[in-house]
């Protein structure tokens, strides 16, 4: 009897201690289960999520040999600060022979300038010879008038036997001289009148090679800003205040214009952008306070707020995103990115976050 005791009385102590056991679960699973469930009814969270900055890439312009590279792994730079130096000397030839073109074109203009004047001269000569050729005429055409009258006396005269043949011839000639006379002047001024002409015409020309040249000079000194402007993009400089990424290169490495040489990442702006399940979104709204756990520092929290949601889903921006009309379709949830951004942008603690760091989101909902 006393055996059947000893038996017993350890299994009830074990069935005890399984039943309390059991029992503390429940309570726990069932407290955290509905602690759980009270809290995402008015917050929605992922773990899908990491801090984003803005990248500013570092890429040459023109193309050419590097001659010096100034700036480290991670260093940080400011706005303006030199990173690259190229080989100028290509650059500098050209700007010489820019300039050499420049001043070439301004002595074309100055000898067209220079022929303006002369033919202004030669156009006023001539329009003085015109205006002479035509006092001339009129004098001729009075002598011409008289003469004609001298001739038809002369006639009437001749007949009546008054005067002697002699004298008659003598009044005609002077009529003939006189109309000959004219001719000549009017023949000067037809050829004053055409001289004029061909001045006005060669000035003209003139005034075309003026133009021409000041065209030039234009081009030239379009040509010489250009060279100038090549040049100067032989020293790389920071486009904005940052750090910069890893730096792979080398002193006579040749660049091409446009090559992704590396990145400078502002340390002044960050965010986190989540990728929240489509069926999260229904009671989301642009305003909505967020609590955020960067995994780096996991005893910080850091106050956001929700600004903004992607006009598409994530894998709408794919290289390939997903055709449904294809007709092999599997329903999946789609994830939708939304951006945070920090509510205390002067928090110094910010500045330890870097772009691509994981976060956990916590948004409370209205």
């Amino acid at each position: 009897m006393a055996n059947t005791k000893d038996t017993t009385e350890p299994k009830k102590g074990k069935n005890f201690r399984f039943i309390l056991v059991f029992g503390l679960l429940v309570i726990v699973g069932g407290t955290y289960g509905i602690i759980k469930y009270v809290h995402s009814q008015k917050h929605e969270t992922t773990d899908d999520a990491q801090v984003e900055a803005n990248i500013s890439p570092v890429i040459p312009r023109v193309p050419g040999y590097i001659k010096e590279v100034l700036v480290k792994d991670n260093q940080f730079v400011h706005k303006g600060d030199t990173l690259i130096i190229l080989d100028d000397q290509d650059f500098l030839i050209k700007e010489e022979l820019a300039e050499a073109m420049l001043a070439s074109a301004q002595s074309g203009l100055s000898i067209a300038h220079a022929g303006i004047p002369v033919t202004n001269a030669n156009i006023s000569s001539s329009e003085t010879n015109i205006s002479t050729v035509d006092a001339q005429i009129e004098a001729a055409k009075v002598n011409v008038w008289r003469t004609t009258k001298d001739l038809a006396r002369y006639e009437n005269l001749i007949k009546d036997h008054t005067i002697t043949q002699q004298q008659y011839e003598q009044a005609l000639a002077a009529k003939e001289i006189a109309d000959r006379q004219l001719q000549v002047y009017q023949a000067q001024k037809n050829s004053a009148k055409s001289q004029t002409a061909a001045i006005s015409t060669q000035k003209n020309v003139t005034l075309g090679q003026v133009s021409s040249a000041d065209a030039a000079i234009k081009q030239a000194q379009a040509n010489l800003d250009a060279a100038k402007l090549n040049l100067s993009y032989t020293v790389i400089t920071a486009a904005v205040d940052g750090q910069v990424s890893k730096i792979n290169l080398q002193p006579g490495q040749l660049l091409q214009a446009g090559q992704a040489l590396f990145n400078i990442v502002p340390n002044n702006l960050k965010w986190v952008v989540a990728n929240f399940k489509e069926t999260q979104l229904t009671k989301m709204k642009i305003g909505q306070k967020v609590t955020l756990k960067v995994d780096a520092f996991p005893n910080k929290e850091f106050e956001g707020t929700l600004t903004s949601f992607s006009p598409a889903t994530g894998a709408k921006f794919s290289l390939l995103p997903p055709d449904n009309a294809s007709g092999n379709f599997v329903k999946v949830v789609q994830r939708l990115p939304v951006r945070i951004d920090f509510s205390n942008s002067k928090d110094s603690s910010l500045n330890k976050l870097r772009a691509g760091m994981n976060v956990d989101v916590d948004v409370h909902l209205d």
